[in-house]
């Protein structure tokens, strides 16, 4: 896969997200997925991932990330666009 077959997408998940085991879950299904990226707890509650693969695999990704491991509640997802940066493996951060 070249730079340019790769998207990128920054995901904010906000609800019942931290404590719930949601970064390990989110790695393993990215994992699953075959993406690229990181997914973080941040100091306001939420959940942040960085996610990059091909088209199908990030949107999949996405679908995932608006429900979550069955012990999170997810109220939303935001999402924004980002420069592919051609990271390879997914991380906890």
């Amino acid at each position: 896969m070249t730079a340019t077959d790769r998207i990128r997408r920054r995901f904010v998940v906000h609800g019942s997200v931290q404590g719930v085991g949601f970064r390990m879950a989110a790695a393993h299904e990215a994992r699953r997925l075959g993406v690229a990226g990181s997914v973080r707890n941040r100091v306001d509650g939420t959940v942040e991932a960085e996610v990059e693969g091909t088209a199908d695999a990030v949107r999949a990704m996405d679908a995932w990330l608006a429900q979550g491991p069955p012990s999170a509640r997810v109220d939303r997802v935001d999402a924004a666009e980002a420069e592919p940066r051609g990271d390879e493996g997914f991380r906890i951060a």
